[in-house]
């Protein structure tokens, strides 16, 4: 609850407030762990004493809640799923100063990042935590009591029934406010002196909490029993795992994986989203025309249809979206996944196990004895795979995978260094999707904006063309976390493979070649889709430039 016990233990033996000899007692019946607790709990100290012990050591005053309305307006300048992280409310503004009641003024780490998340130059006061909590009630309303029944339990969970536990509690808190923030990853990371969690959120990392590193053994444990496939003993080498947790009724996966570093081990949890199964093209950021295109590429009864970008571009979701929308009682389809990320229903998945053999290529070549009408494939990350992935698609399989290339027309060279012959890859593929992912401006505060000279200049966009689009720019408010994004959408690049393209494919053109050609013949560069939607609105000038720099033309 506190951020130092040891320290505030000492003042109230120095106040008077606490009898030295009766703390010296507890503490040989109960170690060192939960001292302050138990006082609280036993009515030997309350929590009024310890604010006034803290603000008078912090410098600052206490406000008594109870007396206090707080306006629901601050709503709008600190969200509930912060007020819960940092243990606070605000609770008045002179238009100078934003004044914080924190339950825990002594600690200076929450002090320092709260300016941050509120934009504003802040004061502090000490409460209580239970007045607090009821200040919550005046502020967010039905809102408090949602997020209390947001109870986390754990599928499976082979660690201890003892749901209080300060450990157990303190994760399962990382894990609820990471869900809240709709972040994807979870970091966990030591460092010198403190154990640092971080969430990603719309491809952004934000620094969430610090806490004492003697809590990183218990935390990193408590994850590893969640788990239940991860070594607690074993600490040297990199292990991965699975967690799968209920909250409020919604089941959620969350991919671990684990890495011994210089300060003790680092863990990293992807969350697996599986509301993203759903997700239709336009949800994906297709406009109309792509979108008509696409839809045609999916209807289709053979061939390849690549999906290529960097790490963290979203191609597995729209892998996923595509199979969703081919999904019907007549189509067999088969994936095979390292590691299968989500669940399917009428979908036959299987998962890489390179340990007893099961690599791409294998499950592949097992996968086409079961007469699929569609295959998907993770990776194609070698020749053997990329051989047999051609094979099928040349004798009446469509076959969806993915290529790590920058753009579209990069993947026919790619294809090509892997060992695949031109002629195959002009006759097999029919159209290379690239992508990356933009940051959605937030529907409920975006508002019209104005490009740059440099942000014209950049994009290649005339005066014109921007005084006749909607563009819009990030602002900030409760629903965006003040970032002004709320969500990704994609920017897309669609290489179609038609006659005069295989040709193209069949003559060895270089890559350059081959791109100033197809744009020739109308392809659209991810720089020119993310135009398209900063015209529109969906996003901002710098988030495409800064997710297309290296598209040069």
């Amino acid at each position: 609850m506190y951020s130092n016990e040891d320290y505030l233990l000492q003042l109230l033996t120095e106040g008077g407030h606490l009898d030295s000899s009766r703390l010296e007692e507890v503490r040989s019946k109960i170690g060192d762990e939960k001292l302050l607790t138990h006082f609280i709990e036993q009515g030997e100290i309350s929590e009024s004493v310890i604010a006034e012990i803290s603000a008078q050591n912090a410098g600052c005053q206490v406000v008594d809640l109870a007396n206090h309305f707080v306006d629901p307006v601050f709503s709008s300048v600190m969200s509930l799923a912060d007020c819960r992280r940092f243990n606070a409310v605000p609770v008045a503004d002179d238009g100078s100063y934003l004044y914080i009641a924190l339950a825990d003024v002594l600690d200076f780490e929450i002090q320092d990042a709260i300016p941050h998340v509120v934009n504003r130059e802040v004061q502090f006061y000490a409460a209580t935590p239970a007045a607090i909590k009821n200040a919550w009630q005046q502020i967010f309303g039905d809102e408090v009591g949602l997020a209390e029944a947001s109870e986390l339990t754990v599928v499976g969970d082979a660690g201890s029934d003892d749901g209080d536990a300060p450990i157990i509690k303190m994760v399962s808190g990382i894990l609820v406010d990471a869900f809240q923030m709709r972040a994807s990853d979870i970091h966990i990371e030591p460092l010198e002196t403190s154990l640092r969690i971080r969430n990603r959120v719309d491809g952004k990392l934000v620094e969430v909490a610090n806490h004492p590193k003697k809590l990183l053994p218990a935390v990193i444990a408590r994850l590893k029993v969640m788990s239940g496939t991860m070594s607690i003993a074993e600490k040297r080498i990199p292990q991965d795992g699975r967690i799968q947790v209920k909250m409020s009724g919604k089941e959620v996966d969350l991919r671990v994986s684990s890495v011994p570093s210089n300060h003790g081990e680092s863990i990293v949890m992807r969350i697996l989203d599986k509301s993203a199964l759903s997700l239709g093209l336009p949800q994906l950021g297709f406009l109309s025309d792509d979108q008509a295109v696409f839809a045609e590429l999916l209807g289709l009864p053979d061939g390849i249809i690549l999906v290529t970008g960097p790490t963290g571009s979203g191609k597995t979701t729209t892998l996923y979206a595509c199979l969703n929308e081919i999904n019907k009682p007549d189509k067999k389809i088969i994936t095979v996944e390292d590691p299968v990320e989500y669940e399917m229903a009428g979908i036959n998945q299987v998962m890489v196990k390179t340990d007893i053999g099961m690599t791409f290529a294998a499950a592949l070549r097992s996968m086409l004895r079961q007469a699929p009408n569609i295959i998907m494939v993770g990776e194609i990350r070698d020749g053997e795979t990329a051989n047999i992935a051609i094979n099928a698609s040349l004798t009446g399989h469509l076959v969806f995978s993915t290529l790590h290339t920058n753009d579209a027309p990069s993947a026919v060279a790619r294809l090509s260094d892997i060992g695949i012959k031109n002629f195959l890859i002009a006759s097999a593929v029919r159209a290379v999707l690239a992508q990356r992912l933009v940051r959605k401006l937030c529907d409920k505060c975006k508002a019209p904006a104005a490009l740059s000279e440099k942000e014209l200049r950049t994009l290649n966009i005339d005066a014109s063309q921007a005084a006749e689009g909607s563009i819009m720019g990030p602002v900030g408010c409760e629903n965006c976390r003040n970032s002004g994004y709320r969500g990704r959408i994609g920017i897309f690049e669609i290489f179609l493979v038609d006659d005069e393209v295989r040709h193209l494919i069949n003559q060895n053109l270089s890559t350059p070649q081959l791109r100033r050609r197809a744009r020739e013949l109308g392809m659209r560069t991810l720089r020119e889709d993310g135009i398209r939607k900063v015209l529109a609105g969906m996003t901002s000038a710098s988030e495409v430039i800064g997710v297309t720099m290296a598209d040069s033309e």
